[in-house]
């Protein structure tokens, strides 16, 4: 749908209401985050096995494990028995319950001790045996879909659907995989790790992340380093190439320039223009020719969104005695809380009850992908 403004002609955006809607929040809920994979780490958070980590993916409380034979895993943490949490703090009672992964590497309920393998399977059951036609094999719990590509893990709260070879992740991921087949991403190591609390939707960072419309007036520092994100408002960028730098500059740092190598094997493109992506719904990636930052979105309601951000680099980089990310980091961080910022900025404005919805200009078209997106899954949406 158009409206027309003036001589121009501009795309309505999503009516303002679907950035702070607590229908529409639930409706994404069900029918986004918990059918499409969602990036909820990276491998490394689990190095060895018998590892085990507590994760809360869209209100649901997930198990992530590294089993004895290497490969990862995840189920819901709710014993079949009678729901009870196995995992979980008892700081509140200052009480300790004998829970969680044992020392055998299983996992144990602390209300009546069913005892789980770290693949989900039932153990033991305390006092049912044969007598009580109890079959262990019935009672794994509940599984949650875990699949890995370039280092991240993604995790899918609709397993039986995820199972299908079109609901796979890599078909979630299209042209993605081939597009950084040279970085070597699942071989990178975080460096550093930011987690930002932003009071705004989460499509309103999504939105932000694909166009550069905004960069000019936002991240002068930025355009220093990369003078086409202002040229023409940012309009004409060819990210499937990746973006130059300015003259002498390659990379995402202050100076532009860094003391560390690019990473092995990239094209003569890649060593020198920045290219990013996003990875709907929630994993926004931007590569440099030494390092990545990637950002994993986690809604925590129609108005607030954690963002972690993570830096990651070459492990034979971080293994040498004069490793520093700074020059990286603190220029991402800069960034970082610029946007965040003006996102919440256009959070607080999109409740005026004046503001029906906005519009999308020209050089932002890459930003209508969401607004199709929310509507491939949702469907139409009344105001």
């Amino acid at each position: 749908m158009t409206q027309r403004t003036g001589a121009s002609r501009l795309e309505k955006s999503l009516a303002s209401s679907h950035y702070y809607s607590p229908a529409t929040y639930a409706r994404e809920m069900d029918s986004i985050f918990c059918q499409e994979w969602f990036c909820a780490g990276r491998e490394e958070d689990l190095s060895s096995p018998g590892t085990l980590r507590v994760l809360d993916v869209l209100g649901e409380s997930i198990l992530v494990v590294r089993t004895k034979g290497g490969e990862l895993k995840a189920h819901y943490n709710v014993c079949r028995h009678r729901g009870s949490r196995i995992c979980s703090s008892d700081e509140k009672w200052k009480v300790s319950l004998r829970g969680g992964i044992t020392s055998a590497a299983t996992i144990r309920c602390p209300y009546h001790h069913w005892t789980y393998g770290l693949d989900g399977k039932l153990l033991s059951a305390p006092f049912l045996g044969d007598e009580e036609k109890f079959q262990k094999e019935d009672f794994s719990l509940y599984p949650v879909g875990l699949q890995t590509w370039g280092g991240f893990f993604f995790v899918n709260l609709s397993p039986d659907r995820a199972a299908g070879g079109e609901h796979a992740l890599l078909s979630q991921l299209g042209h993605v995989s081939e597009k950084f087949k040279r970085y070597p991403l699942p071989g990178l190591r975080t460096a550093k790790s930011i987690s930002y609390d932003v009071a705004a939707n989460w499509k309103v960072l999504m939105e932000n992340y694909n166009e550069c419309y905004h960069c000019g007036p936002v991240h002068p520092e930025l355009c220093e380093i990369v003078p086409d994100f202002k040229r023409a408002g940012g309009s004409g960028l060819d990210w499937e190439r990746g973006i130059p730098h300015r003259p002498g500059a390659y990379t995402f740092t202050t100076s532009g320039t860094t003391v560390r190598s690019s990473f092995p094997g990239l094209s003569e493109d890649e060593k020198v223009r920045h290219t990013a992506e996003h990875i709907f719904p929630n994993l926004l990636l931007s590569l440099s020719c030494d390092h990545v930052a990637a950002f994993l979105l986690w809604p925590q309601g129609p108005e607030h969104t954690r963002v972690e951000c993570r830096f990651l680099f070459h492990p034979d980089e971080m293994g040498k005695p004069a490793f520093d990310s700074s020059d990286a980091v603190d220029f991402w961080d800069l960034v970082n809380r610029q946007d965040w910022a003006v996102c919440e900025r256009v959070q607080a404005g999109l409740k005026s009850r004046i503001h029906e919805f906005g519009y999308y200009a020209p050089m932002e078209d890459l930003t209508a992908d969401i607004r199709s997106y929310v509507h491939r899954r949702l469907g139409p949406m009344q105001p």
